[in-house]
């Protein structure tokens, strides 16, 4: 219920512009990075986490910057955009 309020949120934000089509995921597949390699290279303050996400398929998203203490669980559902000192995306991947 709350993701799905900051997401209408996120949406209502973005009124006006176009929203992007996003092909479904095949089954069982819950996140798929590669379709959001276009965020590398840009500043993790420029990045609408609710593309993201629905661009991925992920339920939750995490930031890794250098020298991050990461623990090593792997999750179907997130995405985990790594970043370097100054803050920009460097690699995108589920886990």
């Amino acid at each position: 219920m709350i993701r799905t309020l900051a997401l209408l949120a996120l949406g209502a934000a973005t009124v006006g512009c176009a929203p992007k089509k996003v092909e479904p995921l095949p089954p069982g597949v819950e996140c798929d990075a590669n379709r959001v390699l276009y965020l590398k290279g840009k500043p993790r303050a420029a990045i609408d986490a609710g593309e993201a996400l629905r661009h991925s398929g992920a339920k939750v998203i995490r930031w890794i910057e250098p020298g991050s203490a990461v623990t090593m669980d792997f999750r179907v559902d997130r995405l985990n955009l790594h970043v370097d000192k100054v803050g920009t995306v460097t690699d995108a991947r589920c886990g």
